[in-house]
């Protein structure tokens, strides 16, 4: 993992992240000087279905006000932001792309929330957390990139407090299949490490979890992709400019990352899988 990490980190960087993003926000008419969470969440929502799949996730996910989240993988903050102003918890996002940190850290700040959302840099296989430090526990397409599941389930499991819950959000892998590159999380196979539900209902169970629900989601992702297609086509015809999304994160491959992607949920290979994990 110690090889790995650092290419991980480097699939993710971008130089000038943030000043794009604030730059295409202004163009549509965004306040900067006033900007809202909810301004960013078509672009630092990074996962499929953006915040409408945060919410659902939410819905799913027993928080309660003035808890301790922890965001594994928590890019440039948008999930935080997300959970923070509507549950009423404290998140810290741990992520480990040092310039994801930076900007996380900058736009909870320029959206008032630097008081409910911290930033750290870490890697999720060595949390650098005391023992049972946290409430609850969120992962969001980031499973993809840590190919050692068991451990990461026995830090998350070290991390929380007895009885603390895991929501898992990931892609996984439903049935055989190629599965071509570039995609989202990775330039190639040398990062990616899509496993199945049953991988991670297995190294769960081991670090002391149990499985309170799941679901895939599927269909749901093909109709989100079908749904960004026609909101592009339809920009296009009228001679405007794309929709801002998560291409911005994604970089000038973003549409090849995509199509791939496409191409292995509507195939049946990958999904998105949610899961609700309970710790003992």
């Amino acid at each position: 993992m110690a090889v790995v990490e650092p290419l991980v980190a480097s699939h993710y960087s971008s130089e000038g992240l943030q000043d794009r993003i604030l730059a295409a926000l202004a163009a549509t008419g965004v306040d900067l000087a006033a900007l809202r969470a909810e301004d960013l969440e078509p672009v630092d929502e990074f996962h499929v279905g953006g915040a409408v799949a945060t919410a659902a996730l939410l819905e799913r996910f027993e928080l309660f006000p003035g808890e301790e989240l922890l965001d594994i993988g928590s890019g440039i903050g948008g999930p935080a932001r997300f959970v923070a102003s509507r549950a009423g918890v404290s998140v810290t996002g741990l992520d480990l792309t040092p310039s994801f940190v930076a900007i996380a850290t900058s736009l909870s700040q320029m959206t008032g929330l630097a008081d409910r959302t911290r930033f750290v840099a870490g890697s999720a296989l060595a949390m650098p957390f005391e023992d049972s430090s946290f409430d609850a526990a969120m992962i969001l397409h980031v499973g993809m990139n840590i190919p050692d599941k068991p451990q990461l389930m026995a830090e998350v499991a070290r991390v929380l407090r007895p009885g603390g819950s895991f929501a898992v959000y990931d892609v996984m892998r439903l049935s055989e299949g190629p599965l071509s590159f570039p995609v989202p999380w990775a330039t190639s196979a040398e990062t990616s490490f899509v496993e199945t539900p049953d991988a991670y209902r297995a190294a769960a169970i081991a670090a002391g979890f149990s499985v309170e629900d799941e679901r895939a989601r599927g269909a749901f992702a093909v109709e989100f992709f079908a749904s960004m297609r026609a909101r592009m086509a339809a920009a296009q015809t009228e001679g405007k400019a794309p929709p801002i999304g998560p291409g911005f994160v994604m970089g000038p491959d973003a549409p090849v990352k995509i199509a791939n992607l496409v191409a292995a949920f509507e195939g049946g290979v990958l999904a998105p899988v949610e899961m609700i994990l309970r710790l003992a």
